[in-house]
């Protein structure tokens, strides 16, 4: 796994050996760094369930002025930063070793993301846990695009009863991202 494009073009990335993560291959990242990339310089990027960090640090090398990586596990954490290290993107990145619900509210008044990323283990249940919490969050606004990995099969029709427009699904082989954004507050 690589870095496409950007100031860490190429440069190899390590991941997570023996544990349950899903590096996105490098094919899947270009479409979506392709769809992303006009608004990413300068951007504020949010990374939920980052695993080796891969997405949040493509988004660093292609001009965001900051990434959050949020992973509940230590060794993903420590990959992460020796990721960042290595890319010399360390300085613009910060790590979250804890529950991305739990960082959710961490984050709550100290500012609002551009982009949101979420890779959850498939079938858990969490494009809604996130996505409830979210519309009613200063983490994000109307502005904010959100990105949501999942299985080709995953209904995500819940997400417009909860006031999201989905601006766009991307189907792939197996998975899916579905690109979302807040349409109006539920208050």
């Amino acid at each position: 796994m690589r870095v496409i494009a950007g100031t860490a073009r190429s440069l190899r990335l390590e991941t997570v050996e023996g544990m349950d993560t899903r590096p996105t291959t490098d094919r899947i990242k270009e479409t979506l760094f392709n769809i992303l990339s006009p608004g990413l310089p300068d951007c504020t990027f949010l990374d939920l369930f980052a695993g080796s960090g891969a997405i949040g640090i493509e988004a660093l090398s292609r001009g965001a002025s900051s990434a959050v990586f949020v992973e509940s596990h230590k060794r993903a954490c420590m990959c992460i930063r020796k990721n960042l290290s290595f890319t010399k993107l360390a300085d613009h990145g910060k790590i979250l070793n804890m529950d991305v619900m739990q960082a959710l509210v961490f984050l709550e008044g100290k500012g609002r993301f551009d982009f949101v990323f979420a890779d959850p283990p498939y079938g858990k249940g969490y494009p809604e846990k996130i996505l409830s919490y979210l519309k009613d969050s200063a983490v994000v606004d109307e502005d904010t695009l959100i990105v949501i990995e999942e299985r080709l099969d995953t209904d995500i029709s819940f997400a417009e009863e909860m006031g999201f427009t989905i601006r766009r699904v991307k189907a792939y082989k197996t998975n899916k991202h579905i690109f979302l954004s807040l349409t109006q507050r539920h208050r």
